[in-house]
Parts: structure tokens; sequence; C-alpha cells
């Protein structure tokens, strides 16, 4: 554990932020996963789903959780499957 004041702030927020980027990738992965099994179901919200599924990966890409080509690819894939 850091001595000085800064450090021991840093230590703090980099903690919360880490907390923070872990719920968004989670939710975003979440929502592909969603997303997916209900395009393999035919489900009649799949359309739905999948472009909710396209905002998370879009905004996670931005976010920097994901690097943009693999965003994009994520991305392609779910529109296949609308």
């Amino acid at each position: 554990m850091p001595n000085i004041k800064s450090a021991i702030k840093r230590v703090k927020k980099n903690e919360t932020l880490n907390a923070q980027n872990a719920k968004a990738k989670s939710a975003m992965r979440t929502a592909v996963k969603k997303a997916d099994t209900a395009a393999l179901n035919n489900d009649e919200n799949a359309k739905e789903l999948i472009k909710s599924a396209i905002q998370q990966v879009e905004k996670a890409a931005s976010k920097g959780l994901i690097h943009k080509n693999a965003a994009t690819r994520k991305k392609a894939q779910l529109m296949k499957k609308a």
C-alpha cells in the first residue's frame, strides 16, 4: 500500500474505474449473448436485441474497453444474424 497521499488516491480511483469498466464490458457481453440466442431461436424481439447489442459494442469501443476492429467484427457478426 502506498504511503503518499496522491498515490493512495490514485489506487482508490483505479479500483473504482476498473470496477466501472468491468461492469460495462460484462453488460456488453451479456447483450451480445442475448442477441445471439434470440437470433438463433428466431424470437420476435431478436432485431431489437441485436440493435441494443450493437449499441453496447459501439459504446465499449468508444470507451476503449475493446479494440475498434474487434467491435467492428462483433457488429458484423451480429448484423449477419439479423
